[in-house]
């Protein structure tokens, strides 16, 4: 067949093979860029051809086709199977077997012989049609075969420049990965080398070898490489280090203990490494500073972790010590480095020793910023064990009179408390833990002051007509008010310290031309801060944390040192505080004394002592007023108000800083009418007993307008009750008040001159008097 055909005879078996199994006649013939034999004319003929006689044979077609145009292809037939699919039918029906072609003894006599025997049984008598046919078929199926063999080589053309292009891709990445593998070769290489050269580094740091690392130095500076080196020491004496702390973490001792051991062994580890690295290294200060920074800021547990812990475990009342004592120990520690720095800080990095130093602080930083809260509470803890209230009065007396100094005490215990954790930077909060203490304990007091008046019942309604003399409330009064003038005068003293403690310890932050309105005022402070020599005397973590807190502390400082100590207004709410204390101790002394006066004075309400009209008619009204006596209840203030001036003689006597300070800082109820001469004022004695006789006459005077009415017998009666009480302030050197002497005027009118007496006098007080006399006016 491939001598009869002209091709290879594998090509003409695979064609033949998709055309038998697939009914595939052509590939992507149209893509081969070959001439079309027929084009879009001969094309849409060869179709209407097809459709008018899909069964006509290949001879007709082709006849009818010639008849238009003088060529056709084999390929038009291809397309007319292409246009119509039943046309491949009639078409298989005259096709031969061509798949004896494949076989090895292939005859091509015999396979022209059987197939002329197979047309004369179907259609004998036509062997020349059948001939032209069967040679149609040849040559449309050598065209076919060829066209295949034509697109398959014009694909493989196509297709060589991308292989050639992955053949190139494969062969740049076998070369890269073989350069990859000469890397990693020298890489292990020299891996293995600096192993070796690492584990003789840190032998020689180890065990202290000058001389080698001498070497090491020399080497590793020509090569530009001495950080590295560096690196290797502070790694190899911060893991001896940290090994040392983890060691410590696990015993049982307490963190204060713990920090101080470690803390020794930081110290140690100075001064022996500064001494081998003075022989080594050209900065030996700058290096050993690192190691002791990176050895602090790699601690595990961190130090804030181990307090935190610890303060958890601890009783609230006692964790502000605690952190105190720790937040000691690392304050020992950095006097030690600055005592062992301060000879050569010339020598030193200036921002590797500020580094150093917020390492050491840095732990206690948060601690300190919550300094405030955590001295309110410790505060009012302890003032929670400081008792006030007590059963009996004399007991109460004696609490609160001790308290003074307890609660003075406790505030002065947390000033230095402040100096020692803060460095006085926390004096903000100090002052509002300070306010919180005293807050309470002034509500502490009042409620013990509030207790004592229901104790000695000066709120309570007299059921008893019976006068007692008992002077035993008014020196327990007296007591208090003396604790009062304690407080004030301490508290004053304390205040005054506590201003002179914040700027002898803080005022070194506070610069020369510090102006708290002035914005480049700070920014130039902050620039001169910047410019101290000492970082260990510098430190500020107020600053570092909160910079309107470290604002507020310098304008507090700035207020200090412009109004001077002594008028300073840390506690002035506090003084307030105080002095409204000591107010509510006089009225309570104040109370006390007049108690007895008030319930006589009731008893003029009951119409027994008054004296009533049926009590008066066996009297007649021509009798003289000097033949009556004052009666019980006006006797009885009366005596009671001469026996003042003898209890009142302490005031006078008694050398009593705090308690002067209290009676002048206290103001009485029932001041010296506007224009009355009050000597008293210039005596604390006169000015009490002046205030009693104030309230007496008053008191009296409200009783008596509250009478509803009077008989000619009683209205005589109090006229003489009256000008007895004025006798007894005459005698006191006191002058009756002017609405008694207007009442009194009023009783002693006879009922015709009443009218006239009444005029200049006031109206209302008047009408009372007549109406209680049962008079016209």
């Amino acid at each position: 067949m491939a001598d009869l055909l002209g091709f290879a005879h594998t090509t003409g078996a695979r064609v033949y093979t998709e055309w038998s199994r697939k009914l595939k006649t052509s590939s992507e013939r149209e893509f081969c860029r070959q001439k079309r034999l027929v084009d879009d004319r001969g094309q849409r003929s060869m179709a209407r051809l097809v459709r008018a006689d899909s069964k006509a044979m290949i001879t007709q077609t082709t006849t009818l086709y010639n008849r238009g145009w003088t060529e056709l292809s084999c390929s038009v037939f291809l397309r007319i199977l292409i246009c119509d699919p039943s046309a491949h039918v009639h078409f298989r029906s005259a096709v031969m077997d061509f798949s004896k072609f494949l076989a090895d003894d292939f005859d091509v006599k015999e396979w022209v012989n059987g197939a002329f025997k197979v047309a004369q049984k179907d259609a004998p008598g036509k062997a020349d049609a059948h001939a032209a046919t069967l040679v149609m078929k040849l040559q449309l199926f050598i065209q076919e075969v060829n066209n295949s063999i034509e697109e398959t080589s014009i694909q493989a053309l196509q297709n060589m420049p991308r292989v050639l292009r992955d053949i190139e891709a494969v062969k740049q990445e076998a070369s890269f990965l073989r350069d990859q593998m000469v890397m990693v070769k020298e890489d292990i290489k020299k891996f293995e080398q600096d192993t070796v050269q690492s584990m003789q580094i840190v032998s020689t740091f180890n065990t202290h070898s000058t001389d080698q690392a001498k070497l090491f130095v020399k080497v590793f500076t020509e090569m530009d490489r001495m950080p590295q080196l560096l690196a290797y020491y502070y790694k190899c004496h911060k893991v001896q280090l940290l090994s040392v702390w983890e060691s410590v973490c696990q015993s049982d001792a307490p963190l204060k203990q713990q920090l101080s051991e470690f803390y020794d062994t930081l110290l140690s580890t100075w001064y022996t490494q500064l001494q081998w690295s003075s022989q080594v290294f050209k900065n030996p200060y700058e290096v050993v500073t690192v190691l002791m920074i990176q050895t602090l800021g790699a601690m595990v547990p961190s130090i804030p972790e181990c307090i935190a812990a610890a303060l958890d475990r601890c009783p609230a009342e006692s964790r502000l010590d605690m952190l105190l004592e720790l937040h000691q120990t690392a304050a020992s520690f950095s006097r030690s480095l600055e005592n062992a720095m301060q000879p050569h800080l010339g020598e030193c990095n200036l921002l590797k020793v500020c580094e150093l130093v917020s390492s050491v602080y840095a732990p206690y930083k948060s601690f300190q910023m919550q300094y405030g809260e955590l001295e309110e509470t410790n505060l009012l803890i302890q003032l929670s064990a400081v008792p006030l209230e007590s059963g009996e009065v004399l007991d109460c007396v004696l609490e609160l009179t001790h308290s003074v100094q307890k609660v003075f005490g406790l505030a002065s215990a947390a000033v230095d408390r402040c100096v020692k954790l803060t460095e006085g930077l926390g004096v903000c909060g100090l002052i509002k833990a300070l306010r919180a203490l005293f807050t309470k304990y002034v509500s502490d007091f009042s409620i013990t002051l509030q207790s004592i008046r229901k104790k000695y019942k000066l709120e309570d309604t007299p059921t008893s007509e019976v006068f007692t003399e008992d002077w035993t409330a008014f020196q327990n009064s007296v007591r208090i008010i003396a604790t009062c003038g304690e407080l004030l005068r301490q508290c004053g003293t304390f205040e005054q310290q506590l201003s002179n403690k914040i700027l002898g310890k803080a005022g070194r932050f506070l610069w020369e031309g510090f102006n708290p309105r002035s914005l480049s005022g700070l920014q130039e402070g902050g620039a001169e801060r910047r410019g101290q020599k000492n970082p260990w005397q510098e430190y500020n973590y107020l600053q570092q944390s909160s910079t309107a807190e470290y604002n507020t502390l310098l304008e507090t400082l700035h207020t200090l040192k412009e109004k001077g100590t002594g008028n300073s207004s840390l506690l002035s709410d506090t003084r307030a505080a105080l002095t409204r204390l000591n107010q509510q101790a006089n009225q309570l002394a104040f109370d006390s004394v007049f108690l007895q006066i008030k319930r006589q004075l009731c008893l003029l309400n009951k119409p027994e002592v008054r004296g009533s009209a049926a009590l008066g008619e066996p009297l007649t009204e021509d009798l003289p007023t000097f033949s009556l006596s004052p009666q019980e209840y006006i006797t009885n203030i009366g005596q009671y108000i001469m026996s003042l001036p003898l209890h009142l003689e302490p005031f006078v006597t008694q050398e009593d800083p705090a308690l002067e300070l209290a009676l002048h800082t206290g103001k009485l109820p029932y001041p010296p009418e506007q224009g009355d001469d009050v000597p008293e004022l210039e005596n604390t004695a006169d000015y009490w007993l002046g205030s009693i006789a104030r309230a007496t006459m008053q008191t009296y005077c409200d009783v008596i307008l509250q009478i509803p009415e009077l008989s000619p017998h009683a209205t005589k009666q109090l006229a003489t009750d009256i000008d007895y009480l004025s006798n007894v302030m005459d005698a006191l050197g006191l002058q009756a008040s002017r609405t008694l002497q207007n009442i009194m005027a009023l009783l002693r009118a006879k009922p015709e001159e009443f009218r006239q007496t009444a005029k200049p006098l006031p109206r209302r007080l008047s009408s009372t008097i007549a109406a209680m006399r049962g008079l016209e006016h």
